[in-house]
């Protein structure tokens, strides 16, 4: 007597079934998606938030082959300064609350949802103007091993260079 195999073949051959899902992301798209889900599971990021007066908080929440995940909360007032990335992309979610991202050219408005996809070298500031306090989680891939700070939006000497 035949097998279902043998009769049917092996139903994880079939070219018209899609491929297994990567075991990590590898595009800005999926990469964006991860920040998304983690974003939806409030209960796995809601209790770790902590808010320092002194300075911005952050806890690193997760790593994976070749990028990590940061969450931040930030009170009103706090700011990033401008900086970059270095060599890594990036993506950043704003959680809760509302914060200001400054480039160049552009003042945005982020708000709960809203996420920013930022390429290596794209120098920005992000900050807290509102009144409450605000979380976003920020993906860099690679991981981030640099952050360079750039002069301030106000001097005469500050160079815009392009934003991602």
């Amino acid at each position: 007597m035949n097998s279902d195999v043998e009769i049917a073949g092996d139903l994880l051959a079939v070219p018209h079934l899609p491929p297994p899902a990567p075991e990590h992301p590898d595009t800005v798209a999926a990469f964006a998606g991860l920040a998304r889900r983690i974003a939806a599971d409030r209960a796995g990021w809601t209790r770790l938030v902590r808010y320092d007066a002194t300075t911005r908080w952050y806890h690193r929440l997760r790593t994976g082959p070749g990028y990590e995940v940061w969450l931040l909360s930030w009170v009103p007032g706090q700011g990033s300064g401008r900086h970059d990335h270095g060599p890594s992309s990036g993506v950043l979610t704003v959680l809760e609350g509302e914060l200001t991202e400054h480039t160049g050219t552009l003042t945005r408005t982020l708000t709960a949802g809203t996420q920013r996809v930022l390429a290596p070298g794209g120098v920005h500031e992000v900050v807290n103007d509102a009144l409450e306090p605000a979380v976003s989680l920020h993906v860099y891939f690679p991981g981030l091993t640099a952050m360079p700070m750039h002069a301030p939006r106000c001097s005469p000497t500050a160079r815009d260079l392009p934003v991602g």
